[in-house]
C-alpha cells in the first residue's frame, strides 16, 4: 500500500511537499512488527524568517527558535510603504536586545533591514523597533520581532534563512571564582 500526502503551506508563496506512507517490508523494522516508512520528499514548512503584514499597517517578524545568552544577525525585507519615501532610518528608541545596524532599498520594491538581537531570557520573546521616514516628519512603521528562546542548556535549534549566530555570552558562574573574599 502506498499513500502519498501533499502539504502547502500558508504565506505569500506556497510550497507543496509531500510525505509517503509505504507498508513494504523491511528486515530492520519487520522484526520490530512495525513494517512502515515514512518519506520525506520536500521540506514541509518554510524555513525562512516571516514578515506579516499587521492590519495598523506595521509588521511581525517571527525569527523562529534562539538560545538564550546568544546574539544573533537578523536580516528580512520589508513590503514598500510608499508613506516612508526612499530615505528610511531606525528611530532613536534604545532597546538593549535589539538593534537595527543596516536598512537598505531592495531592487524589487522595499528595504532590507538587518539588525542584531540578544536572545536575554526564555519564553516568546517580542522586541519592538521604529523605522522612520528621513523626509516626512510623524510617518513612522513599528516593527515587532517574536522569537522563542529556548535556554542554552536546551540543544541547538535549527536556525531559520535570514537568522545567524554571531556570539555567545560567557557564562559567569560565581562557584568556579578564584576569589578569596574579604579577610
Amino acid at each position: 500500500m502506498y499513500t502519498e500526502v501533499v502539504v502547502l503551506s500558508s504565506g505569500s508563496a506556497a510550497k507543496a511537499g509531500a510525505v509517503s506512507f509505504s507498508e513494504e517490508p523491511n528486515t530492520a523494522i519487520a522484526a520490530a512488527g512495525t513494517p512502515s516508512h515514512v518519506h520525506f520528499e520536500e521540506k514541509l514548512h518554510d524555513s525562512v524568517v516571516m514578515v506579516i503584514p499587521q492590519h495598523d499597517g506595521n509588521f511581525m517578524v517571527k525569527v523562529g527558535f534562539l538560545k538564550t545568552q546568544h546574539k544573533y544577525e537578523i536580516v528580512f525585507d520589508l513590503p514598500e510603504v510608499p508613506s516612508l519615501g526612499k530615505a528610511v532610518c531606525p528611530a532613536p528608541v534604545p532597546n538593549q536586545h535589539i538593534c537595527i545596524t543596516n536598512i537598505t532599498p531592495v531592487a524589487e520594491g522595499g528595504l532590507r533591514v538587518t539588525c542584531e538581537y540578544m536572545a536575554h531570557q526564555e519564553g516568546v520573546l517580542c522586541e519592538e523597533l521604529m523605522l522612520v521616514s528621513e523626509s516626512q516628519e510623524e510617518v513612522c512603521v513599528g516593527v515587532k520581532v517574536q522569537a522563542r528562546v529556548m535556554d542554552r542548556h536546551h540543544g541547538t535549534p535549527m536556525l531559520l534563512e535570514g537568522v545567524r549566530c554571531v556570539g555567545v555570552e560567557l557564562e559567569y558562574d560565581s562557584e568556579q571564582s578564584d576569589w578569596q573574599g574579604f579577610d
